[in-house]
């Protein structure tokens, strides 16, 4: 069982903190028909992302146009998903994006607990959803993708958010398997967020289990009962 009352709790941010089904799965499946032709399914994303190495969804949808004999290189995918995801003037599937907690409720929290953020999104990408949903000042640590040499499951991220302190007395929360694994590699309790009766908890549950998740939650408003 995970300890009551972190002194620290980190936030993985797709999946988590935000509902990203709309936005960056839509925009996978969007570029891998652009360069294939083919059409892929939802279900699909979840047996890659069972996978580790697949935090980042531009190397994701690179490897699954390859599978299916595309030749676009990681630099023309990530030009395509960026197109997809931004639009023109922040109109694409990024608007479709849906924040899962209230502000009274982060509110809550940051009053128990200092709060961090450590996502495999790009630095513009975890800003424009703080800004947009007026959540930024709930987070005083924030680690992107931009700011580590070694991304998940690489620990470097949750020990840049640490700082020296002790990860026994902090908390991570995520929804994937490279997610658990930097969290078990710097020796913080983890806890997994997967949707009841979701294709990804059916595919994911047991391996985070075996990857040191302490538990599954249905949806991140569950961890209230842990910081009362």
């Amino acid at each position: 069982m995970v300890k009551l009352k972190p002194e620290l709790v980190v936030f993985d941010m797709d999946g988590v903190l935000v509902d990203v089904r709309e936005s960056f799965h839509r925009t996978i499946l969007q570029t891998v028909r652009h360069f294939t032709g083919r059409r892929v399914s939802r279900a699909q994303i979840q047996s890659w992302k069972n996978r580790s190495g697949y935090n980042d969804d531009w190397k994701l949808t690179t490897d699954w146009v390859r599978s299916l004999g595309g030749r676009a290189s990681y630099a023309e995918v990530k030009h395509q998903f960026e197109r997809f995801y931004w639009g023109e003037k922040d109109d694409g599937n990024v608007a479709r994006e849906r924040w899962l907690l209230t502000r009274e409720r982060l509110r809550s929290w940051a009053r128990r607990a200092d709060l961090g953020i450590f996502t495999g999104r790009s630095r513009r990408e975890l800003q424009h959803a703080l800004e947009r949903f007026r959540a930024q000042c709930y987070f005083r640590r924030t680690v992107t993708m931009d700011d580590v040499r070694r991304p998940k499951p690489d620990p470097e991220g949750l020990l840049r958010i640490l700082n020296g302190g002790d990860p026994a007395r902090a908390l991570y929360l995520g929804d994937n398997i490279d997610d658990a694994l930097a969290a078990r590699r710097c020796e913080m309790d983890f806890i997994a967020v997967l949707p009841r009766n979701s294709e990804a908890r059916r595919l994911r549950a047991a391996r985070l289990r075996r990857a040191g998740a302490s538990m599954i939650l249905d949806n991140v408003n569950q961890l209230e009962r842990w910081l009362e």
